[in-house]
């Protein structure tokens, strides 16, 4: 007897409702994480308990309300579209897919019950997360494995690894700028992607004598900085800008949503804006290839905040593009990814960096 396989798709989480309960209870779980706050658990508890959950879930609340949907969470509602999506595309090979969130609900252990329910000896997991971070996916893989590890009969489990130069992934998020930058006439194009702190870098080294804070990690994806965040994110910006044919000169990277003291990757997003519409850029289009649905820190960070600080230091306008949500291109591309962890499809296709000069002159993979 064969065994039944199963897919589950992982993404961060988000609150149930825009108000400041469910707000508070959403964050206590996200910042109560280790690989999230990386410090004493005593420093944690205090700096989250007598500092952070004070004021920051009113605050929280009140961004939701701005983009929140009448389904609910933009993200839930975007991931939910994706899995029914996945579902109806693995169907006809009897795999079932079903969705889990790190944190809130759908739970990862309820997730899992499904696919158990459904008679899955065998599962595939599919983080969310493009880049690599121990705080996204490295969390949600052992918040997985600690799940399987308490019961009695364990699957078999395989996992994607980070699709940031995946051509199925990054041929949809080309598709995305082909439709919306041709009528927005943008002067610059910057790829924001979410912060880390500088020293979860520094705890991905690997050997530890490289230094990925210090050297940038900005030119390729190689064997001492294959779990540097920060390279995969540039990895994406080059492999986009080279699908859309933008010129090198108008396009730059930065990085969102940095929180407390401590020194984070840079150059910064907030930073960055204001500095362009100084320097006379007029109109400015950000893509976010950090994440695969448009949730709080692209439609309200970006979409709102980001463009009313630009608009303010001078700019014209600021056109937030679109992430992949459930697009047939971005559905298909997860269901590939799926299916060859399975071993049903040939290895998916890795996009070149384009940083890679190529002897022969040829171009870099097609994208779209």
């Amino acid at each position: 007897m064969g065994l039944k396989s199963g897919v589950l798709l992982v993404n961060l989480g988000t609150p149930d409702a825009p108000e400041t309960t469910p707000v508070r209870r959403y964050l206590a779980e996200f910042l109560s994480d280790p690989r999230v706050l990386d410090i004493h658990p005593w420093a944690r508890w205090l700096l989250l308990h007598l500092v952070i959950l004070r004021t920051r879930p009113a605050q929280s609340a009140a961004a939701y309300r701005k983009v929140w949907m009448a389904e609910g969470s933009p993200l839930l509602v975007h991931s939910r579209a994706l899995e029914r999506g996945v579902r109806d595309l693995l169907a006809p090979q009897g795999v079932p897919a079903e969705l889990a969130m790190r944190y809130g609900s759908p739970s990862i252990a309820a997730g899992l019950d499904r696919l158990s329910q459904a008679g899955c000896d065998r599962l595939v997991v599919l983080p969310l997360y493009p880049q690599y971070a121990s705080s996204s996916t490295g969390s949600t893989l052992e918040r997985v494995y600690r799940e399987l590890a308490g019961r009695w009969n364990t699957p078999y489990v395989s996992v994607v690894p980070p699709f940031y130069d995946d051509a199925g992934f990054l041929a949809a998020f080309a598709d995305v700028g082909r439709e919306c930058l041709p009528g927005f006439g943008a002067d610059h194009l910057l790829f924001s992607f979410h912060g880390l702190p500088e020293r979860h870098i520094r705890k991905s080294e690997d050997p530890p004598e490289h230094d990925c804070v210090r050297e940038r990690c900005t030119t390729v994806v190689g064997f001492k900085n294959r779990n540097c965040y920060r390279a995969q994110c540039y990895f994406t910006a080059r492999a986009l800008a080279s699908a859309l044919e933008w010129p090198q000169d108008r396009y730059s990277v930065a990085f969102q949503s940095r929180l407390g003291r401590d020194p984070w990757i840079q150059p910064f997003t907030d930073l960055v804006l204001p500095e362009l519409a100084r320097k006379g850029v007029r109109r400015v289009a950000v893509y976010c290839p950090a994440f695969v649905a448009d949730c709080l820190e692209t439609l309200e960070e970006i979409g709102i905040r980001a463009k009313e600080d630009f608009l303010a230091h001078g700019g014209e306008d600021l056109m937030l593009i679109p992430s992949l949500n459930a697009r047939p291109s971005w559905i298909a591309a997860v269901a590939r990814l799926a299916q060859t962890a399975l071993g049903e499809e040939p290895a998916a296709t890795r996009a070149e960096d384009p940083a890679m000069a190529r002897v022969d002159g040829t171009r870099p993979l097609p994208l779209g």
